[in-house]
C-alpha cells in the first residue's frame, strides 16, 4: 500500500539486484489487496504501471482488474555473460523501478495495493 493522501499515483518501487542476479525474463504482478474479495474491491488497484529498468523506461504494463497474477513478458534484463563469474561481480548494481499511473478506483479507500510482484527467468532463479 503506497501510503499517501489520494491515489497514489507516481509513487513507486524500486527492487535492487546485484550484477550476478540471475535474467528476468517475466515479470509477474498480484494487483489489489487480496486478503479478500472485499478487501480488493475497497481498496484501489493499479491500472498502468511503468516499468523502468536502471531509470530507463522499458514498458508500461496495462493491468487487468482480477485477483490473480498477471504475467509480463520482457526482453531479457540483467546480464548475460556467465563464463568469468568473477568479472560478472564487478559490474554495476541494476534496478527495475515500477510507477502508479492509473488506479482502479476502490468503493471505500483510495489507498492502492499491490499484493507481490515477483520475476521468472533464465540463468538460475
Amino acid at each position: 500500500v503506497e501510503g499517501v493522501p489520494g491515489y497514489g499515483i507516481g509513487e513507486y518501487l524500486i527492487y535492487h539486484f546485484s550484477p550476478e542476479s540471475p535474467r528476468i525474463t517475466e515479470i509477474r504482478v498480484v494487483n489489489g489487496y487480496l486478503k479478500s474479495a472485499k478487501a480488493y474491491f475497497e481498496n484501489s488497484r493499479v491500472k498502468k504501471l511503468k516499468v523502468y529498468s536502471n531509470d530507463t523506461p522499458l514498458a508500461i504494463f496495462n493491468l487487468a482488474d482480477h485477483r490473480s497474477v498477471q504475467i509480463f513478458a520482457v526482453d531479457p534484463i540483467g546480464y548475460g555473460d556467465r563464463d568469468n563469474y568473477d568479472e560478472l561481480k564487478t559490474r554495476p548494481a541494476w534496478t527495475l523501478k515500477f510507477e502508479i499511473l492509473e488506479v482502479y478506483q476502490g468503493t471505500q479507500f483510495d489507498d492502492v495495493a499491490i499484493t507481490e510482484i515477483y520475476f521468472d527467468g533464465i540463468d538460475v532463479h
